[in-house]
């Protein structure tokens, strides 16, 4: 219990100048990605999986990204995605003195797992943003049947 001199909300007090800050670091951060990505930051690595006869077709959102900044692997039956971004600012005066200079950078990547398939065999594709996949789906190994007996 603490004195009454505290009064109730010592903490409370205490503890909104850490919220303030958060509330402050999300919204330089929702910026920085906006300076990065442009408006449709919240759109990215968005994907549409569909399934065909002979494999998957995978469409990633991408906006913003350029095909040289895009990379896909593939290793141990996993797909992995990577998007890396750069932007530099730079303003000068008259004289050619920085008055400011940011740097911003961002990745990101995401996995799916395709089992054992060859890289030869994926087809990709990128164009307006979206990078499109073509993926084959790998053979299944058949588990071996167990034939249960009844117990009497």
């Amino acid at each position: 219990m603490l004195p009454s001199i505290f009064g109730e909300n010592l903490f409370d007090e205490f503890f909104n100048d850490f919220r303030d800050f958060d509330r402050e670091f999300e919204r330089m951060n929702r910026e920085t990605n906006r300076a990065l990505y442009g408006r449709k930051a919240r759109n990215l690595m968005k994907t549409d999986v569909r399934e065909t006869d002979d494999g998957y077709e995978l469409d990633v959102d991408l906006p913003g990204f350029k095909k040289d900044e895009v990379d896909v692997k593939l290793s141990d039956g996993y797909l992995t995605i990577s998007a890396a971004k750069g932007l530099d600012k730079d303003e000068k005066d008259k004289k050619g003195n920085y008055i400011r200079r940011e740097r911003y950078s961002g990745a990101m990547q995401r996995s799916f797992y395709v089992g054992d398939i060859k890289s030869e065999d994926v087809h990709a594709k990128f164009a307006d943003g979206i990078l499109s996949l073509t993926v084959p789906k790998a053979d299944v190994k058949k588990l071996p049947e167990h034939n249960t007996i009844a117990i009497e």
